[in-house]
């Protein structure tokens, strides 16, 4: 008796190999090399493509990106050190533009804008290849922000409740806790996944924040892209663009991503140094046009799509603590809210020093219940009351007893204050938060309402408003 045996093969990383092979090869030469930009007669190629330019010199190659066409003139910028490069070098065009390998092997690496891992724990075997500049979801197939996600943060998670997909801004000045409370987050997050793009850090700060702030479990959830301040201006751009992408996998498989993203303020910079090198004007603040275009661009990418979320906490850096600059006016009216961290907390030994009254989560409605709404609005009201008048109550001029809400500002201030300071290790259930919260504010906050989903039951305006007419409808009849 014959048995035949049928064997499976997996072709998918042949077919996947061979239609990343170059077959026909688009050739051109070095005429210029000027700063940032280098110049070459050919090939033909499209903005955005990747591009080798071989180095007979010192027989290297480097990887450059198309900036610009000027007629056969290609403009490109280099993801390197463009030392060694001369006139007549070939450049040879690949096809296409930056695609990084994603797969579950990147978790727990560090890669570089390119997407290539840059930790020493060898190659990546990556399971597909997604482009690193691709266009947001389609706003009509979004999922809608209807459940909590989990911070670890005792301030975020109470007095500005951040859902599953919403984005989120954070805007500090230099020194003031921007890290620290990114490293929290993700430490603490009930997300399934984290992706952390650290873009135009310092050097010494890459380590620190893999092996002091994020640690060996923090790591082992977690994918981080590293371009450092040294990189060229387009490794710290297509690093943000790269990032984006990886949590873009992650989402597609149906997974809630915690996206961190540090910061847009350099990631506009070295948007800056190549547009003005290749001879944008400037605009606000030595920015040029394309800035503000690219900013809605990178920002709208992250969020719900059809299968999973992105939750994206980016950070902005201030110049002079100055809030309405044009990056972070820009980043403030693109996300769904912002977090204010302030030097004058930072200074009085108030971390993480979150400005909650200034700082507003635009979906916070969505994802609490009515009962926690009403604690967060009355310790919100207690803040603001005490906030008016803190120098007639400081400088000893206020009486108490002339006002019931000061002398109730007055009496809840201290414990307000314990309530939002967190050390960078406390750990913070959302529970204990929400018993917390509710006992400061005297409001009774149902168990119900610690659930994921605590608004799912809430009709919107528009459902109420729909009941309203087909209740008018009927009593007409």
């Amino acid at each position: 008796m014959n048995t035949a045996v049928h064997t499976t093969f997996n072709f998918s990383k042949y077919i996947n190999q061979v239609s990343r092979t170059e077959t026909i090869l688009y050739v051109g030469h070095v005429t210029c090399v000027n700063g940032l930009e280098i110049e070459s007669e050919g090939p033909c190629s499209s903005i955005g493509e990747i591009c080798t330019i071989h180095i007979p010199r010192n027989n290297t190659t480097l990887m450059a990106e198309v900036v610009g066409l000027d007629g056969s003139i290609v403009k490109l910028t280099a993801f390197g050190d463009t030392g060694g490069i001369e006139v007549g070098c070939e450049v040879i065009a690949s096809g296409h533009e930056l695609q990084v390998g994603v797969g579950e092997s990147l978790l727990g690496r560090v890669i570089d804008a390119t997407g290539r891992p840059c930790d020493g724990l060898g190659e990546i075997s990556p399971e597909a290849w997604y482009p690193a500049i691709a266009v947001p979801p389609d706003p009509m197939t979004r999922l809608p922000v209807d459940r909590r996600i989990v911070t670890g943060v005792r301030a975020v998670d109470s007095l500005l409740t951040v859902g599953k997909g919403q984005r989120m801004g954070i805007f500090a000045g230099s020194g003031v806790g921007k890290s620290t409370l990114i490293s929290m987050i993700a430490r603490n997050t009930n997300a399934d996944i984290n992706v952390i793009a650290l873009i135009g850090e310092r050097g010494r700060e890459v380590l620190d924040f893999i092996k002091r702030d994020l640690g060996i479990e923090g790591m082992k959830r977690s994918v981080v892209i590293v371009a450092t301040s040294d990189q060229p201006s387009i490794c710290r751009l297509r690093a943000a663009y790269v990032s984006t992408a990886v949590a873009e996998y992650f989402r597609d498989q149906g997974k809630d991503v915690m996206f961190m993203f540090d910061s847009v303020t350099r990631f506009a910079q070295a948007q800056r140094e190549i547009g003005l090198a290749n001879g944008e004007p400037p605009a606000q603040r030595g920015y040029p046009p394309s800035v503000f275009d690219m900013i809605p661009k990178l920002l709208e990418r992250t969020g719900t799509n059809d299968k999973g979320s992105i939750t994206a906490f980016y950070t902005v850096l201030v110049d002079g603590d100055d809030m309405n600059e044009p990056i972070a006016d820009k980043v403030r009216g693109t996300l769904d809210g912002h977090i204010v961290l302030s030097r004058n907390l930072a200074q009085a030994y108030h971390y993480p020093a979150i400005d909650v009254l200034q700082s507003i989560s635009r979906l916070a409605r969505r994802v609490t219940g009515m009962q926690t709404r009403k604690a967060c609005g009355a310790v919100r009201e207690l803040m603001s009351v005490y906030r008016d008048n803190e120098t007639l109550i400081t400088t000893g001029n206020y009486e108490k007893g002339r006002s019931p809400v000061i002398d109730a500002a007055i009496d809840k201030h201290d414990a307000i204050e314990a309530f939002l300071k967190q050390e960078e290790t406390e750990r913070c259930p959302v529970n204990d938060t929400l018993q917390k919260l509710s006992e400061l504010s005297g409001v009774d906050i149902p168990l119900e309402e610690f659930e994921e989903s605590p608004a799912a039951e809430i009709k919107s305006a528009a459902e109420i408003t729909d009941e309203y007419a087909a209740a008018d409808r009927a009593a007409a009849l």
